[in-house]
């Protein structure tokens, strides 16, 4: 197994799959208020297509896989999935983002299973901004899952919170200080711009200026790095337990280290979050070709560019529900 490297000889190692277009929120920035138009069900890949494409993957030395929707643990069944991926030779990490609606109920099924750790997407702890945001979320339901997660060992919990300026920005050092009370491991994400949604420029609020912000209490120091994959750059306060997390891909984007792969639910292999170029593996996958599913992954590896364009206004025309983040 020699392993996939693009064109910029940037190893790729990470797959992250959608399993769903589908979701139990309509956050603002994820999509409109209205929602948008749900894929024909036999454009989404199957169960057994996806475990298909993780042995591909593997067999090109994919080791890391994490589960997305839409909302992935919406879909019936999602933890027969994880136990099918789970077992595919060469797949070391196996963890999923969620929104956490339905994290309390699966939450220990979903350890049993095999999935290593979550992500959850929370981006306020007052309910009635919350349920806001989301449009219809219940913010004690999500807090309850996230105990309960922690108790079952999906660690660490990751909580990712998209800071908007005039909507939750004043919500950065109480999250903050919940890796001091608390002991979360707090990821903030600058807001990224999709076609589809409901963002305004001047929501946007860069990681030099959330971090400013949460120096007032007092220095952050760099912290080891936990499990993960991603592009968060970890710092820890004083007396914390937990870390503190920045992902910022537009004010210091970090294409020069980007190590993955996306696929939609219906079977689109996206090089790039932030581009619209896809490949679909659809017709491969259904063809029964197990080498020609692996030429595919390897085109779409060679397609990946050197760095997204959000600087020349290029915005992706998918909503982030239907790819995945």
């Amino acid at each position: 197994m020699s392993g996939l490297s693009d064109s910029f000889q940037r190893p790729v190692d990470y797959l992250r799959i959608s399993v769903t277009d589908r979701c139990n929120m309509r956050c603002v920035y994820c999509m409109p208020p209205e929602g948008v138009p749900i894929l024909p069900r036999i454009d989404i890949l199957t169960y057994e297509e996806i475990r298909d494409v993780v042995e591909a993957a593997a067999e090109l030395g994919i080791s890391k896989v994490r589960l997305s929707g839409g909302e992935p643990l919406l879909r019936s069944g999602i933890v027969d999935l994880v136990r099918s991926l789970a077992a595919i030779r060469g797949i070391d990490d196996l963890s999923s983002t969620t929104n956490g609606m339905l994290l309390y109920d699966l939450a220990a099924d979903l350890k049993s299973a095999g999935l290593k750790r979550v992500n959850v997407s929370l981006d306020s702890l007052r309910e009635d901004r919350f349920r806001s945001i989301t449009r219809c979320g219940d913010l004690n339901l999500v807090l309850r899952g996230i105990e309960v997660a922690k108790t079952v060992g999906l660690t660490p919990v990751k909580i990712n919170v998209v800071a908007m300026r005039g909507v939750n920005d004043d919500e950065i050092e109480d999250f903050a200080l919940k890796t001091v009370r608390d002991g979360w491991h707090v990821r903030f994400i600058e807001l990224m711009p999709f076609a589809i949604g409901h963002t305004k420029a001047d929501e946007f609020i860069g990681v030099p200026e959330i971090r400013k912000r949460i120096e007032v209490l007092g220095p952050l120091e760099p912290a080891k790095i936990i499990k993960g994959n991603g592009p968060a750059k970890y710092f820890r306060l004083p007396g914390a337990s937990g870390t503190v997390g920045f992902i910022s891909p537009v004010t210091e984007h970090f294409c020069f280290g980007c190590n993955r792969l996306r696929l939609t639910a219906d079977g689109k292999l996206r090089p790039c979050l932030l581009s619209d170029s896809e490949i679909d593996l659809r017709p491969a996958l259904r063809s029964g070709d197990r080498a020609q599913v692996r030429r595919v992954i390897r085109e779409a590896v060679a397609c990946k560019p050197r760095q997204h364009e959000l600087v020349k206004g290029r915005i992706p025309r998918r909503a982030m529900r239907q790819i995945g983040g």
